[in-house]
């Protein structure tokens, strides 16, 4: 049954808690968002899962990080086939997170500390249990709640090949056939993802109208915006051809799919944002939206559509100096026209932690299932990150990596959760790395997850969490909390960080790359050395004072002309 509670709207923040960002218009365009996954976040009840009353319980450290807004990933009701992203309710907490009360709690307890909230929105599909489905399965061939999904009859003398080639983003056809209520094998649904998640089809006008209505119950609960997921697969091409081709999984974010990025999911953005823009308080969209180019993203962010779009294509480039500096102008270049602004990220809970896959030889792979070099690792994040904060526009944090977490390479195939992991020729199934719980305090596990010691976690942590913890490294002036403190407040600070939309270039050197943002109270230089050898850059490239540097070797001048910057290190200095 879909929870209820009665909460007035108002607007998102308000008084003496609201950040600077906050009271500035267009907050969403220099903001940095912090993602939770709330199963590995914090456990209040001890059950080894995470839940919003931990949530809620840290929210006073997410204010001390200094981040603008944080983004909970699903708590909905979910037989939790997908970590929750098979929602089975849109309206109710599931139990294992809590209840609705916790939900507008969270809510008013993060405005009263400054801090937004964005929820994940789940559009393409939906729960095998969702009530809809249900009953489609009950009514049979014909029924009109069948319409509300892609039910076809099979291929073949008796119907019994899938509808189409289309293969499952988490391996195997993206078809599952259905018994009929009378025994028999009978009609196929669409699911781009697990079976347990079939697509809705956004043809029928029932599913605009719902969602339309969910959007509403969460806006008026107080919430500052949605994260749409899979926000580039709600339309599928005219009578779902075939595409042709085997391990389609290999062409996604390379070629316009006839399941993905196809034009028409425009026209449902530009029906959501007018609900949207009547609520208080400047709430926003965020597109997940796996696109071939910046270009195509850029269509999901135009000024009547959503706010902005995560930046798959930055995320996917390596720590290297001239790949770096040539998708940052081709994503400015692309977001220029339209007025959005860049959004910029490193981790998040789909892929391996940026810890991990600095550590490893650039393969361009976005998992890795092998520790590499974790000092080597670390250092490249750590210079990443001050890097990633320096540019213009808006920036993602996903939790754990400013305590400089690696991804947990060798968790026991027995204890897995990805569905992706159990089938084959799927998206590699080794998610489950990036989303083992955070350690917060102690020496054994779960390290202050949960609050008792020995306790359980969902995921096993690993031994050496214990000397990474939020406790162990605040107030150690080289820990990686430290730096994303320090770095955090320079960005809320500084004049010339921030929203922007454009970089001036400087001479570096090879392997390097240099910029200046300048601003009518100050201008700001970065420098990041993506090489394995230090370099020098002229004084005259870096006048004024140094700000920040990510590595804790120091910045040295040997000259009066020239500055040495070691090793994959990022330095920031107020000009």
């Amino acid at each position: 049954m879909t929870q209820h509670l009665v909460v007035p709207a108002r607007p998102a923040t308000s008084g003496e808690g609201e950040s600077n960002a906050q009271r500035r218009t267009g907050w969403w365009r220099e903001a940095v968002i912090y993602q939770v996954y709330p199963r590995s976040f914090a456990d209040a009840n001890g059950d080894g899962m995470g839940d919003l009353a931990g949530i809620r319980s840290r929210l006073p450290y997410l204010r001390d990080l200094g981040v603008d807004a944080v983004w909970l990933s699903p708590f909905y009701a979910s037989p939790q086939a997908d970590a929750g992203y098979d929602v089975s309710d849109y309206r109710r907490v599931d139990p294992m997170f809590g209840e609705l009360a916790d939900a507008a709690g969270l809510i008013e307890d993060a405005h009263a500390l400054g801090l937004r909230v964005i929820f994940d929105l789940v559009p393409n599909h939906c729960s095998d249990q969702h009530e809809w489905f249900q009953q489609a399965l009950r009514e049979g061939p014909g029924s009109a709640l069948r319409k509300r999904f892609h039910f076809r009859d099979g291929n073949g003398e008796n119907g019994e090949l899938p509808p189409n080639d289309w293969e499952s983003i988490f391996g195997g056809p993206a078809w599952t056939r259905v018994t009929e209520p009378d025994g028999t094998p009978g009609q196929w649904y669409l699911h781009l993802f697990a079976p347990e998640q079939p697509d809705f089809d956004w043809e029928h006008p029932a599913v605009a109208d719902e969602f339309r209505s969910i959007l509403r119950f969460w806006l008026d609960l107080g919430v500052d915006g949605f994260r749409i997921d899979v926000a580039h697969g709600l339309v599928k091409a005219k009578g779902l051809p075939d595409l042709g081709v085997h391990d389609q999984l290999k062409l996604l974010g390379n070629d316009t799919m006839p399941f993905f990025d196809q034009d028409g999911v425009h026209e449902i953005y530009r029906s959501w944002r007018p609900i949207l823009d009547e609520y208080p308080g400047e709430r926003i969209f965020v597109a997940e939206a796996w696109t071939p180019t910046v270009d195509r993203t850029a269509n999901y962010v135009r000024p009547d559509e959503l706010h902005q779009a995560f930046n798959f294509q930055y995320l996917g480039t390596g720590w290297d100096a001239e790949k770096l500096r040539e998708v940052v102008d081709l994503t400015l270049d692309a977001m220029r026209p339209v007025g959005a602004p860049a959004t910029w990220v490193l981790s998040n809970h789909d892929v391996t932690r940026h810890t991990t896959r600095f550590a490893n030889p650039a393969t361009g792979a976005t998992q890795i299932r092998t520790p590499g070099d974790r000092v080597l690792g670390l250092r490249r994040a750590r210079a990443a990150t001050v890097l990633m904060l320096a540019l213009p526009g808006s920036a993602y944090v996903y939790q754990g990596e400013e305590l400089g977490l690696p991804d947990v390479t060798d968790l026991p195939d027995e204890v897995r959760q990805d569905p992706s992991f159990h089938r084959a020729e799927g998206q590699d199934g080794f998610r489950d790395g990036c989303r083992v719980p955070i350690p917060w305090s102690g020496a054994e596990a779960p390290y202050g997850f949960g609050p008792v010691a020995g306790g359980p976690s969902w995921l096993p942590q690993p031994d050496s969490w214990a000397e990474l913890s939020v406790e162990v490294q605040t107030g150690d002036p080289t820990s990686t909390l430290e730096l994303y403190r320090s770095a955090l407040a320079i960005r809320a600070a500084h004049p010339a960080l921030g929203a922007g939309d454009s970089v001036e270039w400087l001479d570096a050197p090879a392997g390097a790359l240099a910029f200046r943002r300048a601003h009518a109270d100050g201008a700001f230089v970065c420098v990041a050395n993506t090489g394995s050898s230090p370099v020098r850059v002229s004084v005259s490239s870096v006048p004024g004072r140094l700000l920040l540097t990510s590595g804790e070797e120091p910045v040295r001048t040997d000259s009066g002309e020239e500055i040495e910057i070691p090793a994959d290190t990022t330095v920031w200095w107020s000009a």
